[in-house]
């Protein structure tokens, strides 16, 4: 049976034949060492030509696809295929791993390329967005991703002159990449008309923005910046595949064959055509090129390696050759010689020399070959082909004996007889046929049994016999050389065999696993000699087993390298090697056999270290040679820890919920009670499932844990107390090496470590995000900076993190069974060690993961499970205690010698500074020497040792000890039925804590007039604890069953107790002993009651679903109650002892009588009147409410009253302790919550006085109590939790710009729609109507007039090159908050508006912009610390979060140079709604407009995201920073404030407590401010502000302000507030207010703006002066002293601002918008110079050619003239009932026309007067009209209509004119057209759902501006009739730009906008003459 264990011996490779030159590029280079890197299947080669020596990287897992090497030219990254493929950094030098970059990309790594100093990496994925990320790869982080491109990428590089800057191409693109922050952003590169757009397949960068790339077709495009200035045609024939850039120039390789070399300026140098060389071949095709020096490496598609000197460039040196294109099926051994032959898909046949490490022969076929045999002689060799024929060579030259095609399917397999005489040739048609060898191979036989196609052969040694195997698995045997089938197995089973391959067979059962009938093993070949097999399978497998080995499921070693399916494997003819071959990577590999013997010398050489271990971890299956699992270990393997519902599913369920409970919270609810309880002291340890968790802090307090509770205990005083910050089972805890600080993990869906102080209590820390189901062991580093910790998901993950940053550095998968702890090196903080069930693994970090290595047992052991390591005095020795008693002692991996140190399993195991102690489950603690040779003392855990001072009782003598610590001059002790033991050196031994032991806790009651209790576990004992300050138990008794409840008697002398067979027992409530015992019931006994008063009745409850009543004094049976349809759960007496109240298990109340047991129904009013002795019921409608929302999920387990009948305790099955005012009508009563137990509540219970409840956890075994707290009794604490399920309705109120900016909807420019309802076909989607005349190109005709007249007709015409930015009109101030501030001592402001940064000097009113944004900003912050002045973040609009540059984002900039610091790309869906900076300036805290409005912080300058956590369910308006920290701020929102913590990586929150103040109610909040000492003012809808000390409601500042209040500023220099509302200017009172540092004083500010309310929405403090920023866009500078108000901004309260006029001849302009008002707006004076209020929203406006008039059309129909002079109405009409779209005067200013949405146009003759009549009108405007233009000689007007379609009327007729000829001969006085030939290129390709809107051409005629829905504006040559014409375009505006203007003499461009109701003027930059 020798198949138990792995075969000793083992293979090592060798060699590997092949180079992978398919599908992959630019993989082949010199390294520093002068030696030569690549990659073949899953194997890094690193080739010594000099040596002819290979060393192999095995670090990958699959096919490697991608490599980069370092610019030191060491180092080596290999990316690779995978469902989660990584990227390894290695030393090509050691060919060890040093870093592991994972768990970022998917599908493979495509591409790799270090930057310049080789600190980054980037990497190109293979997924279906083909990610680039971008890695600091020394710590396997990463630090950037975006989605690369929508098709394949085929290579990347950074740019080695530009920092941050990055190059891709690919299918159809190339990208030019920066990177900022976090935020990669792309810019494709524009082919232009220089090239044609097609696929770059390689590039190169160069100096001053010159980027080289090689193109599908052979030509070089050369890139500067991101255009393509030139190209190089020709360059190649064909595809360039590889461009390699050295210090003399460039070398490219293509598929044409060619390698060209080029200098630095890509001028040629010379060119090596490979075809033509001795070595080359037709088809050649390079993949990759390399260029060192005179040395050029060459690869090839079809596997070579070519080495050429420049010198000798027509003689290159082949250094490598493999089989190429299609599978390699076919290997065969030379008999006598080390020669092994190949022949592959590729038709070619290779005979290699073993020896030499190299190809001797290689013979082309006609046809695929798929099998190989060579003749035992060693002259023929045969090949079987795919077409089914087969041809034998000579060995000697290859040349041809004879070729046979008898079949038509593939051949699979042949091979010769022993004796040489036949040829066996298996086909895929089910058949083998006999060929005669010296009859020139005629068939002499043939077998036909098989149903399926023939697998394997073999022949036995007297050539009598033939097996075969066939695809069906089946074996068949054949009598030679006739083909007769042997059934006979008596005639088989003497034969023996000259070769085994077959793969079934008894003597191979062992390869196939214990359960699988799969068919996946390709190949085997024996070794009898050495009696090992050798096997291939399809996972790229090659495994050692012993042979023969007959039972499935053998151990094996297996060995890596391979990518998929091994296809063949051999021994050589003197079993010196292995070789395997690879189906679709083309190689081979050559293995040497090490036999058993040469083992012992090559330890000294570590085991090669590779992801996947060399030795099998599969191979477990039979368990037969590992002692059986000890029964504890056996149940500690069973458990699970997987909940149903996790706490964190909470607030999604109750979102579930949300429907249910709208309905019920109709009716007010009940306020919490006032009193609250404290957790006072917990009896437990938990120890039955956990080690090593019990240490002394530094001041000689003890921490433990036990249920969701880290317990710190003083032994003096014996106190307790408590880290709460769990929410389930803690199932972990290490101590800090300075023993102050702990980690503890615990269970959850996402489990939390918490790193805490055990002084403060406070967490430092909490890690999350990488566990599943929870974290079962922790440990600290030696210097205390790193944890590491291991979780209980299926692969059991390992973690390292630096905690105080709460990084993960390292991660890792530990092993498919359990980890029961885990160790970091004392010496070396890279390395640990990890331990479990047949476990042990040395592991050391390589950038984000661990490489792991096996402990390597040899002969002295045998794989045991591990249950406790330690580390020893040096950094290579390490301790193990076993699960049968040993201790093993490690040096390095290896395994030294063991000692026997316990009976049974060791649990735990110290390192002391001399020595060390051990405890183990035969109840022993020994003491040793430094090396185990000798134990120093022992000590034995017994009751008789035990000293009078303890705490309670040992249970039993030697209990299992599952922990133990030294320190302060004792031993401390756990023990596995949760007792703490303190041991004296000298012997005594101390009991300090103890609970309960396995099992469910369910049976509690306390004493009628003792402050005691009693409980009974099914731990089968019943316990007394004393309450009082002794907390100990008192005393216990064993039960021969567990129970479920007990009573004591109402005199407090007996104790009744029910047990789980349907028994009970009344006890001496003193002494324990039995007084008497009945046994009526088979099931559970799950209540029992004495009746109140003297206790005459006891009523006993059963889940047989009767309730039986005794007579105590009688010992009788008196009554039984029947009628419950379920098993019984509470019962209660009334207080006069005559009637029960039952609760079952189907949820019902029942009521009987006592004491016969009569059923009573009873109407719910009426229950409540009745008097009960005890409520414990958790049914009726006193208790309705505390049922909570997802009731369905949890249920309530337990209650009880207090005697004074207020406060109704619940227990839950969620673990959560909740106090109700009772009685708790109506549904989901407000109640108060605490959290400590982990999962069932089983048990609550009230004191005699209620000065404490007790409680008792189900599953985790802990007796709690708590003290009661008086209502008005607080001390400063952290305080409980006071929430109930659902949010108050109340919210304090309704406001329009609350809700308005709540309910707003923001989207992204590029998913604009158009803002006009136009229909029909876009103007570049039309047929073209063909002219009539269409001209020849020379004529005598007249010259085409004008298109438009031009007024500087004198100069020379000079084009518009450019638009610059010079003045915004417009701040946003509608939805956004905070967003002005004072700059550089109040001498600038800046605020934002659309997607535009302003920087606003108050003295001058000059502007200056930051532009980055590429969509709206919607919040800015300034950084107030003094190291970064004038530092501005802003956030902005974005869709979803996928890393793409439309995702919402965050850029931080410095505001005086615009220079950005960095970029932000968020998970925030949506958008960034707020954003704020910490104290020091170095986080920045940022909001989400998600649905979870997600909270994140950042640490900006590395663009790291530290913490992120869903915020509320509804929105946050602000969230800030304390002025004084970097960790706490405070976030407001729709009926929300909470207060946040950050602690490591984790948001710890505190919801704002209303409960201390009378009807305080939570209302939306919406303002932050702070105070000294902690305090936080929050401004709120009501016009209140609230005052909060922590998170406690402390004051109400009343009516603060009328209205809400929206804006509030701590001013950090003193402290006083600003706050900001929404108000009507009164006498007394003010929209903005200071206040002095406790808002008790303050000083109202009117704002004299005119409006009849001031709504502000901003407010800032500078020297002196408030500054304002109102909802009606205007920005106020208030003076403190003088109240004097100066608006320094003016805008457009509402939008769109649909009209637009420049005046004729000075730089003045008018705006009309929505918000019913038309501006005058000067620019020169950069400023508003007037504003007339309409009462109307206006929709467009004109001036009057001379400038004396205005004209105005409104909304409603009716249009205004005004006389400039006096602003005076000079006339007013209303004609029409709809808006009026345009406006114009004539130029010769005789008529008006007015087109409206009536499809009309009106015609007025001005000279008639101000009466307005309208003279005349055009008919037949198919839709409503966008825009007019009069002809210069004012006889017609064009029009633009809804439907895309340009007409041209007469005027004054209104006559249609449809000649076209006419129509092109009119000159146009102006051209705002957006329909026409003339500017067909304005329309975009992508304008499907979006339109132009407005456009118009300048006074000179040649330029034309247009603005479009995704708020561009575009700059083209007028006119521009082609299609998609040329542009330049400026992003600023929001979407929908609704016009644009120029000014006269065309200075300035005037852009309106839609959506940001703001005014871009542009500077025009003419072209020089």
């Amino acid at each position: 049976m020798a198949a138990r264990s792995a075969p000793s011996c083992h293979l090592r490779l060798e060699w590997v034949y092949g180079y992978r030159g398919h599908q992959c590029r630019n993989n082949l280079y010199y390294t520093a060492a002068k030696e030569i890197v690549y990659f073949v299947a899953g194997v890094g080669v690193v080739y010594s030509p000099r040596e002819h020596r290979q060393k192999f990287y095995r670090g990958h897992s699959d096919d490697i696809i991608s490599l980069a090497l370092h610019p030191e030219r060491v180092l080596v990254a290999t990316g690779q295929v995978g469902k989660e493929p990584y990227i390894c950094v290695w030393d090509s030098y050691t060919v060890q791993t040093i870093s592991i970059l994972k768990d970022v990309h998917t599908h493979g790594i495509a591409c790799l390329a270090f930057d310049l100093d080789g600190q980054r990496l980037v990497s190109v994925g293979l997924d279906s967005k083909n990610a680039v990320c971008v890695w600091d790869w020394k710590r396997g982080k990463m630090l950037s991703m975006a989605p690369g491109h929508t098709d394949r990428i085929f290579d990347i590089s950074w740019d080695l002159y530009q920092p941050n800057k990055l190059v891709s191409c690919g299918v159809k693109h190339i990208k030019f990449w920066s990177l900022c922050g976090n935020a990669l952003t792309p810019k494709r590169g524009v082919f232009g008309k220089t090239g044609d757009l097609q696929t770059i397949l390689c590039l190169a960068c160069a100096r001053d923005e010159l980027t080289y790339s090689g193109a599908l077709n052979g030509d070089i495009y050369v890139w500067k910046g991101i255009n393509l200035i030139r190209t190089i045609q020709g360059a190649h024939t064909a595809g360039i595949f590889s461009m390699n850039a050295c210090e003399e120039g460039f070398a490219t390789g293509g598929r044409d064959g060619c390698i060209r070399l080029w200098d630095l300026t890509f001028k040629p140098i010379t060119v090596i055509d490979l075809r033509e060389t001795d070595q080359g071949y037709k088809g050649l095709s390079v993949r990759s090129v390399c260029w060192r020096g005179d040395h050029i490496l060459v690869g090839t598609q079809d596997s070579e390696i070519f080495e050429i000197v420049v010198q000798e460039r027509n003689k290159p040196f082949l250094i490598m050759q493999g089989h190429c294109e299609g599978e390699l099926w076919a290997l065969a051994i030379h008999p006598t010689k080390p020669l092994a032959v190949t022949g592959s898909d590729d038709r070619s046949v290779r005979i290699w020399s073993l020896v030499d490490h190299a190809l001797i022969a290689r013979c082309n076929m006609e046809e695929p070959i798929r099998c190989a045999a060579v003749n035992a002689d060693g002259i023929h060799l045969a090949l079987g082909m795919k077409d089914g024929s087969f041809t034998v060579l000579r060995v000697r030259d290859m040349t041809e004996v004879v070729h046979v095609k008898d079949r038509k399917e593939a051949i699979h397999e042949l091979k010769y007889s022993p004796d040489g005489t036949y040829l066996a040739v298996g086909c895929n048609d089910s058949s083998v046929d006999i060929y005669g060898v010296a009859q020139r191979y005629k068939k002499v036989g043939e077998c036909v049994g098989s149903l399926s196609f023939i697998t394997h052969l073999d022949w036995s040694s007297d050539s009598r016999y033939l097996q075969t195997n066939d695809g069906n698995g089946k074996r068949l045997f054949y009598r030679m050389p006739g083909g007769k089938e042997v059934t006979s197995t008596e005639e088989i089973k003497g034969v023996h065999w000259a070769s085994w391959t077959c793969v079934s067979g008894l003597e191979v059962n062992g390869i196939w696993p214990k359960y699988s009938d799969i068919n996946d093993i390709n190949s085997v070949d024996g070794n009898y000699i050495g009696q090992v097999l050798v096997t291939a399978d399809d996972y790229g497998i090659v495994k050692l087993f012993r042979y023969p080995c007959l039972r499935k499921g053998a151990k094996f070693r297996k060995y890596i390298g391979h990518s998929a399916h091994v296809t063949n494997v051999r021994w050589s003819h003197d079993y010196q090697w292995v070789i395997s071959i690879g189906g679709a990577d083309h190689s081979v590999f050559q293995w040497k056999f090490i036999p058993e013997r040469k083992l012992k010398d090559a330890l000294h050489i570590a085991p090669q270290e590779s992801l996947a271990d060399s030795n099998s971890d599969e191979s477990d299956s039979d368990l037969s040679d590992v002692p059986e699992l000890d029964s504890e270990i056996e149940q500690e393997t069973q458990l699970t820890y997987r909940r149903q519902v996790y706490k964190e599913d909470l607030p999604q369920l109750k979102e579930q919920c949300k429907e249910k409970q709208k309905s019920a919270t109709s009716k007010r609810r009940e306020r919490p009670p006032g009193n609250s309880i404290r957790l006072h002291f917990v009896h437990g340890y938990r120890g039955y499932d956990c080690r090593s968790n019990l240490f002394y802090t530094q001041i000689g307090e003890i921490v433990y844990h036990v249920a969701a509770v880290g317990v710190i205990y003083n032994r003096q005083q014996n106190t307790q107390r408590f880290y709460l910050g769990h929410d389930d089972d803690i199932l972990c805890l290490a101590i800090h090496p300075l023993k102050d600080y702990v980690a503890t993990g615990q269970v959850g869906r996402d489990p939390s470590i918490h790193i805490w102080d055990t002084e403060t209590i406070k967490p430092l820390s909490i890690l999350k995000g990488c566990h599943q189901y929870g974290v079962c062991a922790v440990d600290f580093s030696a210097d205390g900076k790193r944890l590491a910790s291991v979780g209980i998901d299926d692969s059991h993950t390992i973690v390292l993190w630096d905690w105080k940053k709460g990084e993960k550095l390292s991660i890792a998968r530990g092993s498919k069974d359990k980890i029961f702890v885990v160790k970091m090196n004392p010496y070396v903080p890279d390395k640990l060690i990890t331990a479990g069930i047949k476990h042990m693994k040395f592991w050391r970090r390589a950038g984000g993961g661990l490489i792991g290595r096996k402990g390597y047992i040899g002969t002295l052991g045998k794989n045991d499970t591990m249950m406790c390591a330690v580390y020893g005095w040096t950094e290579e020795m390490a301790f193990s205690g076993t699960s049968t008693g040993d201790v093993c002692i490690w040096r390095d991996v290896f395994l030294v010698k063991t000692v026997k140190a316990h009976d049974g399993p060791v649990f735990s195991m110290h390192a002391l500074e001399k020595g060390f102690v051990t405890g183990g489950k035969d109840g022993v603690v020994a003491l040793w020497d430094d090396s185990f040779e000798r134990c120093l003392k022992t000590y034995a855990i017994k009751r008789a040792a035990l000293a009078p001072g303890s705490k309670g009782l040992l249970l039993e003598d030697n209990p299992s000890i599952r922990a133990i610590s030294l320190g302060h001059g004792h031993i401390l002790v756990g023990t596995k039925n949760g007792e703490i033991l303190e041991v004296d050196k000298s012997g005594p031994i101390t009991l300090l804590v103890q609970g309960h032991m396995e099992g469910e806790v369910w049976g509690l009651a306390t004493h009628p007039y003792l402050p005691i209790c009693a409980t009974v576990s099914d731990d089968k004992t019943l316990r007394i604890w004393d309450l009082s300050p002794s907390h100990c138990m008192l005393a216990v008794r064993k039960l021969k069953k567990g129970g479920r409840c007990c009573c004591f008697s109402p005199d407090g002398k007996a104790l009744a107790v029910g047990l789980n067979d349907g028994s009970f027992l009344m006890a001496n409530a003193d002494t324990l002993e039995d007084l008497v015992s009945f046994h009526h019931r088979k099931d559970i006994i799950s209540d029992i009651r004495f009746s109140p008063g003297s206790g005459k009745y006891l009523a006993v409850a059963s889940h047989d679903s009767f309730i039986d009543i005794y007579n105590v004094m009688s010992s009788k049976r008196v009554g039984v109650c029947k009628g419950a349809t379920s098993y019984i759960t509470h019962i209660d007496w009334d207080i006069r002892g005559k009637l029960l109240q039952v609760n079952t298990g189907a949820k019902e109340q029942l009521f009987f009588e006592a004491p016969r047991g009569k059923k009573q129904t009873i109407p719910s009013m009426e229950v409540e009147k009745i008097a009960w002795a005890s409520w414990t019921s958790v049914l009726g409608l006193c208790c309705e409410g505390i049922w909570p929302v997802i009731g369905e999920v949890t249920d309530v387990t337990a209650s009880c009253l207090t005697n004074d009948k207020m406060v109704l305790a619940t227990g839950d099955d969620l673990g959560f302790v909740k106090l109700f005012r009772y009685p708790t009508k109506g549904k989901f009563g407000k109640f108060k919550r605490y959290v400590a137990h982990s999962t069932h509540v089983t048990n609550v219970r009230w004191t005699y006085d209620d000065s404490m409840l007790v409680t008792l956890g189900g599953t985790d075994m802990s007796l709690m109590v708590w003290t009661n707290e008086m209502e008005g009794y607080r001390e400063k604490r952290p305080c409980d939790s006071e929430e109930s399920d659902i949010d108050s309705e109340e919210d304090g109120g309704y406001d329009s710009d609350v809700t308005r900016e709540n309910e707003i909807s923001y989207t992204i420019r590029a998913l604009s729609t158009n803002i006009r309802p136009m229909f029909g076909i876009k103007p570049h989607l039309q047929q073209k109507e063909p002219s009539v005349d269409e001209r020849p190109p020379v004529s005598r005709a007249p010259p085409q007039p004008e298109k438009l007249q031009t007024n500087n007709v004198g100069k020379k015409k000079r084009p518009i090159e450019d638009l610059v930015l010079e003045l915004v009109f417009g701040y946003r101030g509608r939805d956004c908050r905070n967003n002005v501030h004072y700059l550089n001592d109040g001498d600038d402001i800046i605020y934002h508006t659309a997607s535009i940064g302003i920087l606003h000097n108050v003295a001058t009113g000059s502007q200056s912009f930051y532009q980055e944004h590429n969509d709206d900003i919607l919040c800015l912050t300034v950084n107030q610390h003094p190291k970064f002045i004038n530092i501005v973040a802003t956030g902005q609009v974005g869709d979803s979060a996928d890393m793409s540059a439309t995702a919402p984002s965050i850029h931080i900039w410095d505001a005086v140079n615009k220079q950005t610091l960095s970029i932000l790309r968020c998970y925030h869906s949506k958008g960034v709604c707020s954003v704020s900076f910490s104290a020091t300036g170095k986080l920045l805290l940022s909001v989400g407009l998600d649905p979870e409005h997600t909270i994140t912080i950042w640490r900006w300058q590395e663009g790291a995201k530290i913490a992120s956590r869903a915020g509320h369910n509804q929105r946050i308006f602000v969230a800030e920073f304390r002025p004084d920290s970097d960790t706490q701020f405070v976030s407001v929102g729709v009926k929300h404030v909470k207060f946040w913590t950050l602690v490591g990586r984790a948001l710890l929150s505190k919801k704002g407590l209303l409960s201390t103040l009378q009807d305080a109610r939570m209302q939306t909040m919406l303002a932050v401010a702070f105070g000294a000492n902690n305090l936080t003012f929050t401004g709120t809808i009501s016009g209140d502000v609230c005052v909060w000390k922590d998170h406690i409601l402390c004051r109400i500042v009343a009516r603060a302000h009328n209205g809400p209040v929206f804006a509030m500023y701590t001013t950090l220099r003193d402290g006083l507030i600003v706050t900001g509302g929404k108000e009507r200017p009164s006498k007394e009172g003010g929209a903005v207010k200071l206040w002095d540092q406790e808002l008790r004083r303050c000083r109202a500010f009117r704002l004299e703006t005119g409006q009849v309310t001031d709504c502000v929405r901003s407010v800032c403090r500078g020297k002196g002066k408030i500054l304002v920023g109102t909802r009606n866009a205007e920005i106020i500078e208030v003076g403190e002293k003088n109240a004097a108000c100066n608006i320094l901004v003016n805008g457009h309260v509402d939008g769109p601002i649909w009209g637009l006029a420049t005046h004729p001849s000075r730089d003045f302009f008018l705006s009309a918008a929505e918000d019913g008002t038309v501006r005058l707006w000067d620019i020169a004076d950069k400023k508003m110079l007037n504003k007339v209020n309409l009462g109307h929203a206006a929709r467009t406006v004109c001036y009057s050619p001379e400038g004396d008039m205005v004209a105005i059309g409104m909304k409603n129909g009716e249009f205004i003239i005004l006389l400039v002079s006096s602003l005076k109405i000079w006339g007013k009409k209303r004609d029409r009932r709809c808006a009026i779209h345009d406006i114009r005067f004539s130029p010769d200013s005789r008529y008006l026309a007015v087109g409206s949405s009536e499809n009309s146009v009106d015609f007025y003759d001005l000279t008639l007067g101000p009466t307005l009549n309208r003279i005349s009108y055009c008919k037949d405007i198919p839709s409503f009209v966008i825009q007019m233009d009069f002809s210069a000689d004012s006889r017609y007007l064009q029009v633009s209509s809804g439907c895309y379609k340009r007409h041209v009327y007469e005027v004054p007729s209104g006559k249609h004119l449809m000649d076209h000829a006419a129509i092109d001969r009119i000159t146009w006085a102006t051209w705002t057209s957006i329909l026409g030939e003339e500017v067909m290129g304005i329309w975009s390709r992508h304008a499907e759902k979006a339109d132009v809107n407005c456009a118009c051409v300048s006074h000179s005629g040649i330029s034309l501006v247009t603005g479009d829905d995704f708020g561009m504006v575009k700059l083209f040559d007028f006119p521009c009739p082609e299609k998609f014409a040329k542009h330049k375009r400026f992003l600023g505006h929001s979407p929908h730009v609704t016009n644009i203007r120029f000014t006269s003499g065309d200075r300035h461009v005037i852009s309106a906008g839609g959506d940001d109701f703001s005014l871009f003027v542009w500077k025009c930059v003419h072209m020089p003459h």
